[in-house]
């Protein structure tokens, strides 16, 4: 078997005599040496390892931990998914404890014994594997027909289960969210979920056309039904048949309009300003809005009987701050994307940049979210996104909450989101960070229902 075909492994290791010994041990990888801190980052850009031991004893002061501990940190920042085993002295006890708490997977102490050093190795490999193809299916999860939609949250999963039941069928739906929580997002998902989907989408923006022209957009005009109507010209409801008609923000149209909406919306048949004919279209109707219609429906802003015809599903999208874990994997996301739109190599968020986004309110929602990550990526001056790069200036923007026990194990579920996000996942790492152990960690999980979202 070529050297290819192995499973790579770093050793990092200055004693030439160990290097020679490790490299015959491990028959079933392919060994790469490294003899320093520089020489190992090299490896890593070059040979991309899984796996690798690491001496903390490094030139130019191998009696010294200071040099293995920073070339630990380094290959963790370029490779965050590595599982590093640390190797010390057998009287280095603590340096081995710090090694595992900055993210080291495992430890092992000298004299080495091949045989166990290789049990570790294998175990680190088969971890590795297991992640790597986890983080595989969460990209899958998220290229679903769902589209764009990013969201493991609870609330999340039970909109997406609905809306992919919704999706195929014809039926009238209204989306309910707040502003900037993707209501546009849910409708295409929608449009594409359903037998219409390679006809077209088009969406109009009930808010953001002129009274006196919103139904001429929507409807379509002949020649000469008003100064300036030069030649016919069909509206969007025309150019939608066959596909969708997405109302967006329909809680803003204004109340003469709705009364042609609502017999459209029963009959099918459009009438174009200025025409003595109507037009049979084919279209289904995805409406959203941000607007209570109740209290517009009481002060006679909306019509009751539109509202009916329009809500044959209902489908609420939860505010952002309602998301359990979402938010972390929302930024991780934006800055994926930002990263690759600007061309450039942020490494991730701050400690405090992560907890000022798990704290913060996001009025906004995911909009907010997106705009604050995209204004970081540009602003950043170094590899980790700080709160100022985020645009926060004020306390007073972080959410309270009045009831003390909810208050408090809201804070616990976001500490130990955050402490899991900074250690991918890694439950032992996560407990040992926050200053427990780790079946206090699991205990405390399944207290506050949030097992299942780590990982050993």
């Amino acid at each position: 078997m070529s050297n290819n075909a192995l499973k790579p492994l770093l050793v990092v290791e200055d004693n030439p005599g160990v290097q020679k010994q490790l490299k015959w041990s491990f028959e079933g990888y392919h060994v790469v040496l490294a003899s320093d801190r520089v020489s190992a980052l090299k490896q890593i850009k070059q040979v991309h390892p899984s796996v690798v031991t690491l001496d903390l004893g490094l030139p130019p002061d191998p009696t010294n931990a200071s040099e293995g501990l920073a070339a630990l940190t380094e290959i963790l920042e370029l490779a965050p998914y590595t599982k590093v085993i640390v190797v010390t002295g057998n009287d280095d006890r603590k340096n081995a404890l710090k090694a595992v708490s900055l993210g080291a997977y495992d430890f092992y102490q000298k004299p080495i014994d091949p045989d166990v050093l290789g049990l570790i190795v294998d175990r680190a490999y088969n971890l590795y594997e297991l992640e790597e193809e986890n983080r595989d299916l969460a990209k899958q999860k998220y290229a679903s027909p769902t589209g764009n939609i990013v969201g493991d949250s609870p609330q999340m999963q039970q909109v997406c289960r609905m809306l992919e039941k919704v999706g195929p069928s014809d039926v009238t739906t209204l989306i309910l969210g707040e502003s900037g929580t993707g209501k546009e997002l849910f409708a295409q998902a929608l449009h594409t979920l359903s037998r219409r989907k390679d006809k077209p989408f088009v969406a109009v923006n009930c808010a953001a056309i002129p009274e006196n022209l919103l139904e001429s957009e929507l409807f379509g005009y002949e020649k000469g039904a008003f100064t300036g109507a030069v030649k016919r010209t069909r509206g969007k409801v025309e150019y939608a048949d066959g596909g969708t008609l997405f109302l967006d923000e329909i809680g803003d149209m204004p109340v003469p309009l709705q009364a042609k909406m609502l017999r459209f919306l029963q009959e099918r048949i459009i009438e174009p300003i200025g025409s003595r004919k109507t037009i049979q279209v084919d279209v289904r109707i995805l409406c959203a809005t941000h607007q209570d219609l109740d209290q517009r429906i009481q002060k006679q802003e909306f019509r009751e009987d539109l509202y009916y015809r329009i809500s044959g599903i209902v489908l609420e999208i939860p505010p952002l701050r309602e998301r359990d874990g979402d938010l972390i994997l929302l930024a991780r996301t934006f800055l994926e994307q930002f990263n690759r739109q600007y061309g450039k190599k942020i490494r991730g968020f701050s400690e405090s940049a992560l907890g000022r986004i798990e704290h913060y309110a996001w009025p906004g929602n995911v909009r907010e979210l997106e705009n604050k990550v995209k204004r970081a990526i540009v602003l950043a001056d170094s590899e980790w996104i700080s709160v100022a790069d985020l645009g926060f200036t004020e306390e007073a923007d972080a959410v309270l909450s009045l009831n003390l026990k909810q208050a408090r194990e809201n804070a616990e579920r976001r500490v130990i989101r955050q402490s899991l996000a900074v250690h991918n996942n890694n439950i032992s790492r996560a407990a040992s960070a926050i200053g427990v152990s780790r079946p206090s960690l699991y205990n405390l999980m399944k207290k506050l229902e949030m097992v299942g979202i780590g990982e050993d």
